[in-house]
């Protein structure tokens, strides 16, 4: 939690204050912590509709590998993008709305993209377990 102060966190781990600021500042000087971010909840952003889109190439040559990479990372509504092994390229993870919302991303936005030979769409049913957290 980054809005924990230093004070709080020296309490937690039973640290001193200077000994956490020092770790923290180490932490970020060697990009193990690239950022700080704040998480929103999906749902109270109309966001809340979460689908894992499996995507095939219709070639595998370098121009549609770098061009669909390109065109997917200008679409807002991915959030993450994986280049993986086995039966599909790429898998997606898309937040949008509803049903309605990720039908006109599929017909407006991602089947406009150059090289997909074909896709097939997971829906989330529930949220089991989602973290941004690493035990160091």
């Amino acid at each position: 939690d980054a809005k924990k102060t230093t004070k709080e966190l020296s309490l937690k781990l039973n640290l001193s204050v200077t000994a956490v600021y020092e770790r923290i500042r180490k932490l970020e000087r060697e990009g193990v912590i690239s950022q700080y971010v704040a998480l929103m909840d999906k749902k109270k952003i109309d966001k809340g509709f979460m689908v894992i889109c499996q995507i095939k190439l219709v070639q595998h040559n370098v121009d549609s590998v770098t061009t669909f990479e390109k065109e997917v990372v200008k679409l807002d509504e991915v959030l993450e993008c994986f280049h993986v092994s086995g039966d599909y390229d790429y898998f997606i993870k898309i937040f949008v709305k509803d049903m309605e919302a990720y039908r006109e991303f599929m017909l407006t936005k991602l089947t406009t993209l150059k090289h997909i030979g074909s896709t097939q769409s997971v829906f989330m049913i529930g949220e089991i377990k989602n973290s941004t957290t690493f035990v160091l």
